[in-house]
C-alpha cells in the first residue's frame, strides 16, 4: 500500500509563511500526480496545487502567485511552500496522491493550518 504523512502545519499570522511536507512510501515520479487539497469547515475539499508526473505544476486561483509546490524525488517528498497567508487560508491541509500501479488514489491524515487576523 501507499502512505502519505503530512507535517508542517500550525498557527501563524496573517502575511506569514509555512512549509508543509508530504512524505510518501513510494518514489514520487511512481505517482502519475500528487499535490495538497484543503478543507475549511463547512467547506468542501478543494485542491490548492498539484504537480503532474514530478514537473508541470497547477494551483489554484486563490492561491496563484502565493504557493509552490515542488518535488523532492530523491526525498519521496512533495512540498508547500505557503507565503503572504491570509486568514482564509485557514483549513486542514490533505497530501493526496493518485498511484497509477495501483489505479487509486491516496490521502494523507491531514495538517492544520490556521492564520490568524
Amino acid at each position: 500500500q501507499v502512505e502519505l504523512v503530512e507535517s508542517g502545519g500550525g498557527l501563524v499570522q496573517t502575511g506569514g509563511s509555512l512549509r508543509l511536507s508530504c512524505a510518501a512510501s513510494k518514489s514520487v515520479p511512481s505517482f502519475y500526480r500528487m499535490g495538497w487539497y484543503r478543507q475549511a469547515p463547512g467547506e468542501q475539499r478543494e485542491m490548492v496545487a498539484r504537480v503532474t508526473n514530478g514537473v508541470a505544476t497547477d494551483y489554484a486561483d486563490t492561491v496563484q502567485g502565493r504557493f509552490t509546490i515542488s518535488a523532492d524525488n530523491a526525498k519521496n517528498t512533495v512540498v508547500l511552500e505557503m507565503n503572504s497567508l491570509k486568514p482564509e487560508d485557514t483549513a486542514v491541509y490533505y497530501c493526496w496522491g493518485y498511484h497509477a500501479n495501483y489505479g487509486r488514489e491516496f490521502w494523507g491524515q491531514g495538517t492544520q493550518v490556521t492564520v490568524s487576523s
